[in-house]
Order: C-alpha cells, then structure tokens, then sequence
C-alpha cells in the first residue's frame, strides 16, 4: 500500500521538477558547474535572423553561430553582425537583459543588386499613388494613339515581364496628354491631368480603364480639389482617431506627419515645435528595441515615433528640399514598415526605422529623385536613362532581394 503511494508521488515530483526546469530554460537560465555544484545562472536570449537565411553570426567579433538560431547570452551589451558573402553586413548593438528575448532581424542588401526596365519608350512625370501600388506617368515618343497617360499597377503579377504591367489611360487623339502634370486623388481612383498651356486646362481621368471622353474641369477645378482636400482630412482623422487618447494629443501637438508605415504602427513625422515627449506606456514594455531613442525633440528635425512599443528616434537632422516633383518625400518608408529608403546626393540608402544600417543601394544615375517602393518590399522603381543623355528616361527595379 505504502509501495503504491509513494511511485505515484515520485511521479508527480519528478514532472513538478522537470515543467520547473523547462520553464527556466525557455526564461534563458543555464545550468554551470563549478566547484561549489551546479549553479542555475540567469540568461537573456538572442533570437538572431536574416533574409536571404543561412547568414553568419558574429557576436564581439566572434563567429557564434547562423542566423535562424536562439542563443543564451549573460546579461550585457553586445556587438551583433551578421553577414553573408554577396551581400551588405549588418551591424547593431544590442542590449541582453535575464528573462528577455531580444531580436536581431536582419535584412541584407546585395551588394550588386539588378536592375531590370519596366518601359522602354522613354516616360516622364512619374507619380506614385496614395496607396504606394500604382505609378502614373505620361509617354511622348510614339504616336498621337500611344502617346498618352499610363499607369503602371505594381500589385499585379505578371507571367513574363513586368513590361506588361501598364495600361494606356487616354491617348494624345483629344489633346496632349503626353505634355500633363498629372495629380492622383487621395483615393487613387481618379487623375487629374492639366495641360501646359493658357488656360491651364486640366481633365479629370479615371483610373480603371481607357477615357474615351475625359472630363473638362478647369472651370470646376476648384470644387474637385475641395472634395480630395475633404476625402483626405477625412482618411486623417480616421488614422488619427485610431491613436490611444493620450498619445493623440501628442500626434497632434508635436507630430508634422510626413506618412505613416504599411502597418500603421509607426509614424514618420517631423517634429513642429521643440518638446519633451511624455511617456504613453508607462511602466514601459521589456524586450523593446534597444537602439537609444531621442525624447527631446526639436522643431525641424525628422524622427519615426514607434507606437506600439512607445520609443521615438532622430532619424534626420533636417528634412532635404523634394527636387522636381513635391509630391515625393526623399525620404519614405519601405512596404515593409521596419525600413525607410532615403534619396540624397545623388544615390538611394536603405536605413532601419531607428535610423540604424545606412546602406547605399544604389549611386548610378537616376532622374530628379523619382524612387518608388516596390508593394512587396522586395525591390525599388526608379526613372533612369542609364547616364546615356539622349536616351529619353525609362522605369527601372533595382532588386533588392
């Protein structure tokens, strides 16, 4: 009777003992022996990854191990690169604390990325759209039939070549369309293409399909530029009005949003008056990102402010002047919403959104800055003629995976 007692109890102790420890080591303790018996150690662990995977790891300069592992590491900071042959290394100090999983996600940029044309008739005025799918643009090399407004849907997935991708919206027939200044509505429904000429005349297009009979409305133009003007305060509110109360203030006050991420979880702004930004989660969260943030903004200077887990970062010390076309910032976020791409001098960088891993991408040539991120954040569009001047400039990707 006693027998059949006590092995049920070893057992229950045994398996008491045994979740105890598995929890321990799932919280990054180890087990070290030394001359006084095992020690259980505290650990924080270090959960290192890339894309393309199979990198290696170097931790203070030591090969460790390759990306797509968990590692335990003393509480400490520590230098993290991972790299592989092919491709820009990737850098950052990272913060272990016990108990805490800290992340090291890298993205690696080749060092010698493709680059591949979307048109190859010569295309100006590129414009992107407000949902970063679409690219209109105007073409003037062809006949008065192809001439014309196109867009180009990067959304689509074409079977051969990304040259198929584009759709005529109205042809030079009607006037010249191929010479417009074309304007998308906030809901990338409808273009406005306006003529050089006296009168400044200006058609209002749409977006999904030929215009047999584009609609004149320069003498309502300002009624049509009323309504975009309402249909976009009104897609700002709603983006605001998603904000905790608290931090809405914040936004409100300090924030000059120049756009926000994919995901909505971040903003990029720059900062309207010199603040302190107060603290919206606090006690603030364990396991954050552990780049050193900036909470003391001052007026002019661009940061991203993350908010889910509450941290701001400088990510520039002053916004750089858009050059040909105001439309586009030249600096904006990926689609993946943890990078930012940024135009300047003459070449493309790729930076995280705590402003950490600058990488040049791309120094060729390229035309007024028109650099636009690919939908799948796995490539970018520019307009080039490869440094060959009397080449009228084309759509390209540059590859960046």
């Amino acid at each position: 009777m006693r027998k059949q007692i006590v092995i049920p109890a070893l057992i229950i102790l045994f398996l008491i003992i045994g979740t105890v420890l598995v929890v321990l080591f799932a919280k990054g303790y180890t087990l070290n022996l030394n001359g006084n018996g095992p020690v259980l150690s505290g650990t924080g662990l270090l959960v290192a990854t890339s894309a393309p995977d199979g990198a290696q790891v170097l931790i203070n300069g030591h090969l460790t191990t390759a990306t797509d592992n968990t590692i335990n590491l003393a509480p400490g900071e520590y230098d993290i690169k991972i790299f592989k042959e092919g491709y820009f290394p990737w850098e950052k100090k990272i913060i272990i604390k016990k108990e805490v999983v800290s992340k090291a996600d890298a993205l690696l940029f080749p060092t010698a990325p493709q680059l591949a044309s979307i048109t190859n008739v010569g295309i100006s005025n590129p414009v992107l759209d407000s949902t970063q799918t679409k690219i209109a643009y105007t073409v003037a090399s062809q006949s008065a039939v192809k001439n014309g407004v196109y867009v180009l849907d990067m959304s689509l997935r074409p079977i051969l070549t990304l040259q198929n991708t584009s759709t005529q919206l109205v042809g030079d027939t009607i006037n010249v369309f191929s010479k417009s200044i074309l304007t998308w509505s906030p809901d990338s429904a409808q273009i406005l293409a306006t003529l050089p000429d006296l009168s400044s005349t200006t058609y209002l297009l749409q977006t999904n399909g030929i215009n047999q009979a584009p609609q004149d409305v320069t003498e309502t133009i300002a009624s049509v530029n009323a309504s975009w003007q309402k249909m976009k305060a009104e897609k700002d509110t709603a983006q605001m009005n998603s904000l905790p109360k608290k931090l809405r203030t914040v936004v409100a006050e300090n924030f000059n949003i120049l756009q926000w991420s994919a995901d909505d979880t971040k903003i990029l702004y720059e900062a309207s008056q010199s603040a302190t930004l107060p603290l919206v989660i606090n006690p603030p969260l364990i396991g954050t990102d552990s780049t050193p943030q900036v909470r003391e903004i001052r007026k002019g200077e661009v940061y991203v402010y993350d908010i889910k887990e509450d941290r701001n970062y400088l990510i520039l010390s002053s916004l750089p002047a858009a050059k040909a076309n105001e439309q586009q910032l030249p600096i904006m976020w990926y689609p993946d919403s943890k990078h930012l791409v940024y135009v300047h001098d003459g070449k493309i960088d790729m930076m995280e959104y705590d402003a950490q891993n600058q990488t040049t991408v791309y120094a060729g040539p390229f035309v007024d800055d028109y650099v636009f991120p690919w939908p799948d954040a796995t490539r970018l569009v520019i307009l080039t003629n490869l440094g060959n001047p009397p080449i009228a400039p084309n759509l390209y990707t540059i590859g960046l995976k």
